[in-house]
């Protein structure tokens, strides 16, 4: 069923790209922001708009479109995805490579909410109905240490936390060459890929990402670095490393040598988030979750060690 929506541009979203007005306004994923306006179903004043148009505040914006059903949550066994740290508000899982966060249109493949519901967890209903407890993510391709909400308070609270940049999240990350200076922070804005949708990219007016980065090892053409990120964008490490022209060993996205990668045994970037540290949403006590690396990542560094 057709649905019309208008609505006067507030002037909080004056200057943005029509696509990501759509997705702010309405929460749709950019992807079927941009797909509506291709098709135009997006009319600013009375005449259809661009994706890269930039809207002015108080403009009229009618929006049509066919809703598309949320995917659903699957329950399915991942014994390889561990429980951290588990109670009545919070779980915590080390989350392994080829698992999505959540379910998505673009994702056919399992999810932590799918793995969890498959181990019996029920996880807060607040938020999308495919994205239920869901307060931060992590790549597919990359492993660690993730928090899901169980509780509506928790999901309030840890979501307002993430956003706020009061949740300390720690990285460890094998990157080509060896940054110069050894240890800093890249202080670069990150938004849409001009050329590619499935990429991101150091833009001119991308919304402001801050990483640090320490160089705790270092061998010939390779480092090994600790990445506490200040900011939470969507492949943030990825596309820093990647601009600084020290790409994610593995990561061919953002142009990483498949040669190295394979010598070493890595088939996707070589990147864990090793530790998650937040205050309790209900309890306030501190709360520091860590795990190892897995058995692939560790691979690849016990051959450079060697």
């Amino acid at each position: 069923m057709v649905e019309t929506r208008t609505i006067a541009v507030p002037e909080g979203l004056g200057g943005e790209r029509l696509d990501v007005v759509l997705s702010r306004l309405f929460g749709f994923s950019r992807a079927f922001a941009q797909d509506i306006i291709e098709h135009g179903g997006a009319v600013l004043a009375g005449k259809p708009g661009h994706k890269s148009d930039r809207v002015t505040s108080g403009v009229m914006l009618d929006v049509t479109f066919e809703p598309k059903k949320p995917p659903s949550i699957e329950p399915v066994i991942i014994e390889s995805m561990a429980i951290l740290y588990d109670d009545d508000d919070v779980v915590v899982v080390d989350k392994p490579p080829g698992l999505a966060a959540h379910p998505a249109p673009s994702w056919d493949g399992p999810s932590v909410l799918g793995a969890l519901a498959g181990a019996g967890y029920r996880i807060s209903t607040s938020g999308p109905p495919e994205r239920q407890g869901i307060v931060h993510r992590l790549d597919v391709g990359t492993s660690g240490v993730m928090a899901v909400a169980k509780s509506e308070v928790a999901y309030s609270v840890l979501k307002r936390a993430f956003k706020a940049r009061e949740v300390s999240k720690t990285y460890h990350a094998l990157v080509q060459g060896h940054p110069d200076p050894s240890s800093g922070t890249i202080d670069a804005p990150i938004g849409r890929h001009p050329s590619s949708s499935w990429k991101f990219a150091v833009v001119s007016g991308g919304r402001e990402s801050i990483t640090h980065y320490e160089t705790l090892e270092a061998y010939p053409g390779v480092s090994l670095l600790k990445v506490n990120l200040e900011t939470g964008r969507t492949h943030q490490i990825r596309v820093h490393m990647s601009a600084h022209r020290h790409p994610i060993v593995g990561d061919t996205l953002y142009g990483a040598d498949p040669t190295l990668a394979e010598r070493l045994g890595v088939t996707r970037q070589w990147l864990h988030a090793s530790e998650l540290e937040f205050t309790h949403p209900v309890t306030q006590k501190l709360v520091k979750v860590t795990c190892g690396f897995p058995e692939d990542l560790q691979v690849a560094l016990d051959r450079l060690r060697a």
